[in-house]
């Protein structure tokens, strides 16, 4: 089977369902109307973090980290889980060998590839999930490596190392590996719409630093947030225009001004979110409070909340994506 066709970076999306969560707790994606209605949890693996899936929203790929918090000093797991979305079913888990934690991932289009970072031993690895196995590892140079996304020209992964507060650009080619320094323990990061831009969420910062993907060379910084901040995910609208963040320690969505670097307007949340995604049509934000089960969905037009839907008690919902 070739996954060959336009891939989309995102934590879910489906045929037979409006939204597909990744539920760290208890392992599995689960299927739910856009009202919230749970319609079926697939098992896969342990604590999944981060899930990619293919444009036609057949299936879905799931990185297994085997831990909550990357905090935390356990081995931890080493596969990757691929998900038959229209049939809500597990296909497989790729095994990742010495490989453990996988976090961040993505997909290459050109050849079908799985792009996954692992934070131990710290790497970028390529998936082949025809042949179910690893087929190459990068050595990024920075350390616990987060998020992943491919540029456009299909051959530069950019990859957000949060111990030694970076950003990894590696050439898929020549294997060649830029570091650039950004803020505190950054995690989250997007690239622009027109892909000129790369967003980069700090973590243990107040901060969105903001990266010329041409020059590679940081343009600005956003300040996001109030006296705790904390920003963990960042996305960006279809218009290039606004940057919303998932504000962790601030437990807050910030939204700003791409142009001006200022920030526009602070929603308060009763908990941390630990997540931040736009629906296709961007008209919707999705920020998950994991300690709470619940999932916040936000007009991004009218910058507020809209409604609010419950996943399963213990689920801990991490990314969520509407189709």
């Amino acid at each position: 089977m070739r996954w060959g066709g336009l891939f989309l970076l995102v934590a879910g999306t489906a045929v037979a369902a409006e939204l597909v969560v990744v539920e760290k707790g208890t392992g599995q994606v689960g299927f739910y109307t856009s009202g919230g209605k749970l319609l079926a949890e697939v098992p896969i693996g342990g604590h999944p973090h981060e899930m990619a899936v293919s444009a036609d929203g057949r299936y879905g790929f799931t990185s297994d980290n085997g831990v909550m918090l990357m905090t935390e000093k356990t081995a931890g797991g080493n596969s990757v889980t691929m998900v038959d979305l229209r049939e809500r079913k597990k296909i497989t888990s790729i095994d990742l060998g010495a490989n453990r934690r996988p976090h961040g991932i993505d997909f290459d289009p050109a050849t079908g590839h799985v792009l996954v970072t692992t934070e131990l031993p710290s790497a970028l690895l390529i998936l082949d999930p025809d042949k179910r196995a690893v087929i190459d590892r990068y050595d990024i140079q920075g350390k616990a490596p987060h998020m992943v996304v491919l540029a456009p020209d299909h051959r530069t992964a950019w990859i957000t190392c949060t111990d030694t507060g970076n950003v990894a650009v590696v050439d898929l080619v020549t294997r060649n590996v830029q570091l650039i320094s950004v803020g505190a323990r950054p995690q989250g990061l997007v690239f622009s719409p027109d892909h000129s831009r790369l967003y980069v969420a700090n973590s243990d910062g107040y901060s969105v630093t903001v990266i010329d993907a041409g020059t590679r060379k940081v343009v600005g910084e956003i300040a996001v947030g109030g006296s705790h901040s904390g920003p963990v995910r960042v996305a960006v609208t279809n218009d290039g225009k606004t940057a919303i963040s998932a504000l962790q320690l601030d437990h807050a969505i910030a939204f700003a001004n791409t142009s001006t670097m200022k920030q526009e307007k602070l929603i308060p949340l009763p908990g941390s979110p630990v997540s931040m995604s736009l629906s296709g049509d961007g008209k919707l934000a999705y920020c998950s409070i994991q300690d709470m089960d619940t999932v916040y969905v936000v007009s991004v037009a009218k910058r507020e909340i809209v409604r609010t839907f419950k996943t399963p008690v213990g689920a801990k919902p991490d990314p969520v994506r509407a189709r």
